[in-house]
């Protein structure tokens, strides 16, 4: 715990065999309550290793998306007590090592949200992110912020912290299961008034890290500026799904596989 506030970190996992391990080790384990991971029907070693590791585990069927994975995750915290929940993409590209600095941003009530940014710093490029992929950042990015009237340093980082508030009151359910998924939860949390911190964080790229294909990427970068653009429309009076109180909000008892399917 953290100023008596219950931290749990989870972790989306797909295919994370190889960096899954490296990633936990990291963690320091005094600071945080429990660690589970969602793992979205994977076809290597993820779940047995976190069984090994004894991570809570929670095994998808079939495969969801990445959206659907948080979803998951964010109930069975939410369902196992947390107050703080830092989300950790187990692919070692983020440093775990940030944990506490995240959860203590919220813990002590200065922010609703915290976000690790690879803008911050100028520690992107050198930690190997791709030209393309860093250009395609920027540009995003600047277009988020002009029209939403924000002054964030990048919407598209993997790690992530929220208060348990968030997590209750928006309407997840009513955002994608795919990639857009976290760029349509930060504008909610925007459009809903919630404060979000930032924190800048080195980052690595590398053969085994995790990555969305040219195409997928040129997909996700389409959605993100349709994302500003409803979020401009709904701060108009215009009704645009998800920016509404009145959406889905996350149904922790929903999460049945959270006991019956668990590996430890």
């Amino acid at each position: 715990m953290i100023n008596d506030k219950k931290v749990i970190v989870i972790m989306p996992a797909y295919n994370a065999e190889k960096t899954l391990e490296k990633t936990y080790n990291e963690i320091y384990q005094n600071f945080v309550d429990e660690i589970i991971l969602v793992d979205d029907f994977s076809s290597d070693e993820t779940k047995e290793i976190a069984k090994r590791l004894n991570i809570t585990t929670i095994v998808h069927e079939k495969n969801k998306g990445y959206g659907a994975n948080q979803k998951s995750c964010y109930r069975a915290a939410l369902k196992a007590g947390a107050d703080i929940v830092i989300m950790l993409h187990p692919d070692y590209q983020y440093t775990p090592k940030l944990i506490p600095a995240i959860a203590s941003m919220m813990a002590f009530d200065e922010y609703d949200a915290v976000i690790a940014s690879r803008m911050l710093g100028n520690s992107a490029l050198k930690g190997g992110m791709p030209l393309y992929k860093y250009v395609s950042n920027r540009f995003l990015t600047e277009f988020e912020n002009l029209v939403i009237g924000e002054k964030l340093s990048e919407y598209h980082t993997g790690f992530r912290g929220f208060r348990r508030n968030i997590l209750e009151n928006l309407p997840l359910e009513d955002c994608s299961d795919d990639f857009i998924f976290d760029n349509q939860m930060l504008a909610l949390i925007l459009y809903n008034g919630y404060k979000i911190g930032e924190i800048s964080c080195p980052t690595k790229y590398f053969a085994e890290a995790s990555s969305i294909n040219f195409l997928r990427s040129c997909k996700y970068g389409l959605e993100v500026l349709l994302v500003s653009i409803e979020y401009r429309l709904a701060k108009m009076g215009m009704k645009m799904k998800p920016f509404s109180m009145l959406g889905k909000t996350l149904d922790i008892e929903k999460e049945i596989e959270y006991y019956n399917k668990r590996t430890v």
